[in-house]
């Protein structure tokens, strides 16, 4: 009886041991979510989980230390900017998130898929002005941010001329021009006007921006 008694006890510190010892299920679906250059970090929760503490690390591939991101140390929420650490159009990064419950409970770290600035980013739609004068229908184009600019030199825009009858002229502005003029349209025409920009170093492109319609003088 004694022995028995003893297993009981025996078994129930193990029990206890084992209970201490079960770690926080990982945070799921880890990934860089990019736009215009804005590199952000985002995660799926643990199902069931609440209170949890996050802490985000980055590396650059290739490189075997693993680095704290300023900011991202003990958060509650759902993403990390990592804007200024991944700011290497060359390089390609990965970053983890692990989660903790206090006082001692710990997920494993949970990775993201490798990711390059340049490759990944997506290209917001440009932002698109048009002044009408009588001179003619000023057009001014801008990236949505000054850092896609930056990254790309050979950065253009397409600008799409819609009339009335749907037919489409599409024309093409580089980016370091300061505006476009359309003085060929006969007077009080009725037009509208679309921007795209164009990165033919990699075949990508934005979508197109909002409509502007105008009447000429």
């Amino acid at each position: 009886m004694t022995r028995l008694l003893l297993g009981a006890v025996l078994l129930g510190n193990l029990g206890v041991c084992v209970t201490a010892q079960v770690m926080l299920a990982p945070a799921t679906q880890v990934r860089f979510d990019s736009v215009d250059y804005k590199n952000v970090v985002r995660w799926t929760p643990p199902t069931n989980s609440s209170s949890l503490q996050y802490y985000v690390q980055w590396k650059i591939y290739g490189e075997p230390q693993w680095l704290d991101v300023d900011g991202c140390q003990g958060i509650q929420k759902h993403h990390c900017d990592l804007s200024v650490v991944t700011s290497d159009p060359r390089e390609w990064y990965y970053a983890r998130v692990h989660a903790v419950s206090l006082p001692s409970r710990k997920s494993a770290w949970a990775l993201s898929p490798r990711f390059s600035p340049r490759w990944d980013t997506k290209i917001s739609c440009p932002v698109l002005r048009v002044n009408v004068t009588e001179r003619g229908i000023v057009v001014r184009v801008k990236p949505p941010r000054l850092a896609v600019r930056k990254m790309h030199s050979s950065l253009r825009y397409k600008i799409y001329l819609i009339h009335t009858n749907g037919e489409e002229e599409v024309l093409e502005m580089d980016c370091c021009s300061d505006k476009l003029t359309l003085n060929e349209l006969k007077h009080k025409t009725k037009c509208c006007l679309q921007a795209q920009i164009i990165i033919p170093l990699q075949a990508k492109s934005s979508a197109r921006s909002s409509v502007k319609c105008f009447t000429t003088l």
